[in-house]
């Protein structure tokens, strides 16, 4: 059983903890470690979570083996090396950092210190997900063309001015660090490394940069587009445009698959005649927990984490060269990391 610490402890850290303590047999979060513990001693005291004063206190423990970071933006790449360089094996919520030589610093570190290193990317794990991954592998989606993403939300709209994620700062690129990131991982994983991106950022009825489009080539020449808005109504859609076939996943979890499949020559009725779609309903699945597991059981069977280490620089390295596209307003190239 892998026994792990949380630095920072809002919304979004406790439903990772929930999502596996008491039912996971991997790991168990013993310890804690928030800058505002009052607001949080009741919810620790439930789940058998002691809380601890610092950060350097968690890193001294030897009764815990990993930290999971849940931080602010900026402090995650300096929080990865530190734990690392303490023995802990490490998993963040995305992004790992704000810039491509943050995280190549981070993952220097992780190296060195010979820990397993995990992020947030829970998506990878939908069952609909893999689903569409294994027919591009084998075949039945044909040759990949292109993909778009979009999901929007209106969390925007009640953002208050001190949220820290409203600071520019802390969530560079507009709509990227908070949903954006998680759909250039999904592309990654699906086409490869990035070439170059053409985003624009906008800011239409809120008090942050809500609206967010983003063009991206990929090196084998698959086209990507993506748009990102937390100034409208809850909706998600990823799309996988194949010459065999197109997978569209809709929803948060990606919970409904509809397949539409290339007939095998221009129907008699015409050519917008086509075959009734394939659907596969996602069943109720916990991606928290899922990748959360994953990590824990990267470290106990040493075996690495199902989104290598590569893949996670060039998803920053993407990440850095969108941000930069949206302030200089023209498309920029993808830079390689070097470790």
């Amino acid at each position: 059983m892998l026994r792990a610490a949380v630095v920072g402890l809002g919304r979004w850290a406790q439903m990772r903890i929930d999502s596996v303590q008491g039912k996971s047999n991997d790991i168990r979060f013993v310890a804690a470690q928030t800058r505002s513990p009052a607001k949080s001693e009741s919810y620790c005291r439930d789940r058998g979570i002691e809380i601890v004063p610092r950060f350097e206190d968690v890193l001294a423990r030897r009764d815990i083996d990993a930290v999971l970071i849940a931080t602010p933006n900026s402090m995650h790449a300096d929080q990865v090396a530190r734990a690392a360089a303490a023995g802990k094996h490490v998993f963040v919520e995305k992004p790992l950092a704000l810039s491509l030589a943050d995280a190549e610093k981070a993952v220097t570190a992780v190296r060195k210190a010979g820990v397993a290193l995990g992020i947030g990317f829970q998506r990878r794990f939908y069952p609909n997900f893999e689903e569409v991954r294994t027919r591009l592998k084998d075949g039945r989606l044909g040759t990949l063309g292109a993909m778009i993403a979009e999901q929007t939300g209106f969390a925007g709209l009640f953002m208050r001015p001190d949220d820290w994620r409203a600071d520019g700062r802390e969530s560079p690129g507009g709509m990227m660090s908070a949903i954006g990131i998680h759909f250039v991982d999904l592309m990654i994983a699906l086409a490869g490394r990035v070439r170059q991106v053409d985003c624009v950022n906008e800011r239409r009825a809120s008090a942050v940069d809500d609206t967010t489009s983003v063009l991206l080539t990929f090196e084998n020449g698959v086209a990507g587009e993506l748009f990102c808005s937390c100034a409208t109504a809850n909706y998600s859609r990823f799309a996988v445009y194949g010459s065999r076939a197109l997978a569209e996943m809709v929803g948060f979890s990606g919970q409904r698959l509809s397949l539409f499949a290339v007939p095998d020559r221009i129907p008699e009725r015409g050519p917008h005649a086509m075959p009734e779609p394939e659907i596969i309903k996602q069943n109720q699945f916990d991606g928290l927990a899922a990748a959360t597991n994953a990590f824990a059981q990267s470290v106990l069977k040493g075996t690495p984490f199902p989104i290598s280490r590569e893949e996670i620089l060039h998803g920053i390295a993407v990440f850095d060269a969108i941000v930069e596209s949206g302030l200089k307003k023209h498309a920029v190239a993808v830079r390689g990391a070097h470790l």
